[in-house]
């Protein structure tokens, strides 16, 4: 069964080049040049993966994004233009899986697309779910792979499809320093960039969405210029 993959970008001729690309590469492509109507496909849930560009007529990628976050976990790879640090850091705060910077070579942005169509979807769809061991659960948090879904002292939390990942990875090795490294090869699929700054994003955003353990402790401490920790709460007798 074939990829579908949705990208919604005003250049023509860049769009023509890329999908020929992808469908070369066993994926099948759909594109879309503006965007209102992007927003309207991406919502279809047809598409495995969204490539989206940040500059759009209509209504830009920054507000599709949004709007598609308030109703769809798609996953989705952003397009920005190189020097534009904001909009990459503001795609991530807002929920993109990825990005890229333009100009970009076809082969790098594949890269990217099938990394994160190796993971898991966070939804209904079972045709793409991956078995996986029992739920983990540590102090407070309890995460179920069956359902992909984080509950957080019984609260369900919404993560995008990275985020799960990340956590997933810093509960495994709970009490053990998660390098960088780790973090760029099992989680996002590529090798650390020293520059890029989207796994420092991600983290704060989970940070966010988790909030302070019931003690009123962190839960993932920023071990400088090595990776991340994730601490037991000492309060909470339910690690398992």
């Amino acid at each position: 069964m074939l990829d579908h993959i949705l990208i919604i970008d005003d250049d023509v001729e860049m769009c023509a080049m890329l999908a020929e690309y992808l469908e070369s590469e066993g994926l099948q492509p759909e594109v879309v040049h503006e965007g209102t109507a992007g927003l309207k496909r991406a919502l279809s849930g047809e598409h495995e993966l969204i490539v989206l560009d940040v500059m759009l007529p209509g209504i830009n990628g920054l507000e599709l994004l949004r709007r598609l976050r308030s109703e769809s976990a798609a996953r989705v790879v952003l397009l920005t233009a190189r020097g534009e640090e904001l909009d990459r850091i503001v795609g991530l705060e807002v929920g993109a899986d990825d990005y890229v910077s333009k100009p970009f070579s076809p082969r790098e942005l594949l890269a990217r697309i099938r990394a994160i169509l190796r993971r898991p979807v966070i939804d209904s769809q079972p045709r793409r779910a991956v078995p996986r061991a029992a739920p983990i659960i540590f102090d407070d948090v309890e995460m179920d792979f069956e359902r992909r879904t984080v509950r957080c002292s019984g609260n369900l939390v919404s993560l995008t499809a990275v985020e799960f990942d990340l956590l997933e990875l810093l509960l495994r090795s709970a009490g053990r320093v998660v390098t960088r490294e780790q973090v760029a090869e099992l989680v996002l699929g590529r090798n650390l960039n020293s520059f890029d700054r989207s796994i420092d994003v991600h983290v704060s955003k989970l940070r966010r969405k988790l909030g302070s353990s019931p003690s009123g402790e962190e839960r993932i401490r920023s071990i400088r210029s090595v990776g991340y920790l994730y601490q037991s709460d000492p309060n909470n007798s339910r690690t398992k």
